[in-house]
């Protein structure tokens, strides 16, 4: 089994495509098609079921793109481990995080982070919070940024940076809008513009209704917090997102309320693998980050 023939079927795979995966690999189809038939015969199995040259997995071909990815990863991960060894302050940090730590929380981390390592470079992977998870699990990312820090993860472990609240999203003209502040169920009768199922703060937000004893009326759904922000602004509902997000981009026509019960917050931090050690650059960023939430905790304080 050889790395090109890997790297072949990988291309193959996700393209579903022989001639389009041919051409983004800059090979006559031929050459792709040869390379991975001598490696279904090297394994004794059929990887694709073919259609032409569209092509499908088989399950056993799933199974096999799943652990090539995780191989191919480590693979390159030892690749920059011998380049970062001899000076980390020149490596490149890939890192994950979903749209609600995007437009304040990563980039101060980032910006700062730069000040002090200014050849560092970053890969960003962006993605829902357990879209994120995933790639931290599968070795897409080494490390993600997300709130909130999932505790008990059999294949992640997570370093809590800092604690925020979870603020109601009102628009202007809401009869709450004046409020100091609200409790859950005063917004109970409300429409609520909310993330899609499978999101994150969709489960928080749910949970939390349940337990002030009522659903909630879902009117609109929104996959990014700009999508969030720009429907309650329209007057189509109201949304509970965290502070942070608001933090120099509250939309015109809105108020922020604060919650006072149920008490509402959520956790933000790293995650990386459990079974795979950070590489020598994103140890840096790891270190720093703690370091630099924690102090900006304490001037906050």
């Amino acid at each position: 089994m050889e790395i090109r023939q890997i790297k072949y079927f990988m291309e193959v795979a996700r393209r579903e495509h022989v001639t389009e995966a041919a051409n983004a690999l800059h090979v006559a189809q031929s050459a792709v098609s040869r390379q991975i038939a001598k490696l279904e015969e090297e394994l004794g199995v059929a990887l694709f079921i073919r259609e032409g040259r569209v092509v499908r997995l088989t399950p056993i071909g799933k199974v096999f793109l799943e652990q090539m990815e995780r191989a191919m990863n480590r693979f390159d991960d030892a690749q920059r481990i011998i380049e970062e060894y001899t000076d980390p302050e020149r490596g490149t940090i890939h890192i994950g995080f979903p749209s609600s730590v995007a437009a304040y929380i990563l980039p101060t981390a980032l910006s700062r982070f730069r000040r002090d390592y200014p050849n560092v470079k970053f890969e960003l992977k962006q993605g829902s919070y357990y879209e994120i998870i995933n790639s931290v699990v599968k070795g897409e990312v080494n490390m993600a940024m997300v709130g909130p820090v999932p505790a008990d993860h059999p294949k992640v472990a997570g370093t809590i940076l800092f604690t925020e609240k979870i603020a109601a999203l009102v628009p202007a003209g809401h009869h709450l809008a004046d409020r100091t502040a609200v409790t859950l169920n005063d917004l109970r009768n409300d429409p609520f513009v909310m993330f899609p199922e499978g999101y994150v703060l969709r489960d928080m937000t749910e949970e939390a209704c349940r337990q002030s004893g009522f659903r909630p009326n879902v009117s609109f759904e929104g996959k990014d917090m700009d999508a969030i922000k720009g429907l309650v602004s329209a007057g189509l509902g109201v949304s509970l997102v965290p502070e942070i997000t608001l933090i120099d981009s509250l939309p015109r026509a809105t108020v922020q309320v604060p919650i006072k019960e149920p008490d509402m917050g959520r956790t933000v931090g790293l995650i990386v693998p459990r079974d795979r050690e950070l590489l020598p650059t994103e140890e840096l960023f790891h270190g720093f980050a703690q370091a630099f939430f924690d102090r900006l905790e304490r001037f906050q304080n």
